[in-house]
């Protein structure tokens, strides 16, 4: 079965033989791939009124376990964007009433965000919504190819999400 970067590739051949244009073979087919899942992920979320960033934030509570909660620091670690956007984004997500502030027993200074019930609602009916999003992407492998390409694409990710290994 040819795709549309078998026909891209073999245009490349055509016209710079001089290259190796293999690379493509397998990137080009992730970056459309992740503009797929992209376009599945917005939908999941839009049906259940959450912005990617929303739901980035709100599921990070939510997979701390009860309480549901973390500190800014840990929630910026999490979803890597800076304190600033970190704040406007805590800032929007109690305003809609998907989170609270309180303050941190451990530190005077510092306060803890909690998913509220309304925000674990969003997050596990959104989350539900996205794996159903997902598994429909990868419908035409089998078990043990979604087990050997997650391994292949694990091989990969590992040296980014490492540096230092």
């Amino acid at each position: 079965m040819e795709d549309e970067v078998d026909r891209l590739v073999a245009a490349w051949r055509r016209e710079r033989p001089d290259l190796d244009v293999e690379p493509l073979e397998v990137l080009s087919r992730v970056s459309r791939l992740a503009r797929h899942l992209d376009r599945a992920r917005r939908l999941a979320f839009a049906e259940h009124g959450l912005e990617p960033w929303e739901f980035d934030v709100l599921t990070a509570l939510r997979r701390a376990g009860r309480p549901y909660q973390l500190s800014p620091g840990q929630l910026l670690t999490q979803t890597l964007v800076t304190s600033g956007t970190m704040t406007n984004r805590i800032d929007r997500l109690a305003k809609r009433g998907l989170v609270e502030r309180l303050p941190d027993p451990s530190d005077r200074r510092g306060v803890l965000v909690r998913l509220t019930a309304t925000g674990r609602g969003h997050a596990d009916a959104a989350l539900a919504r996205l794996l159903d999003q997902e598994r429909a992407l990868l419908t035409g492998l089998s078990t043990a190819q979604r087990r050997d390409l997650a391994a292949l694409l694990r091989s990969l990710t590992a040296p980014f999400d490492n540096p230092g290994a």
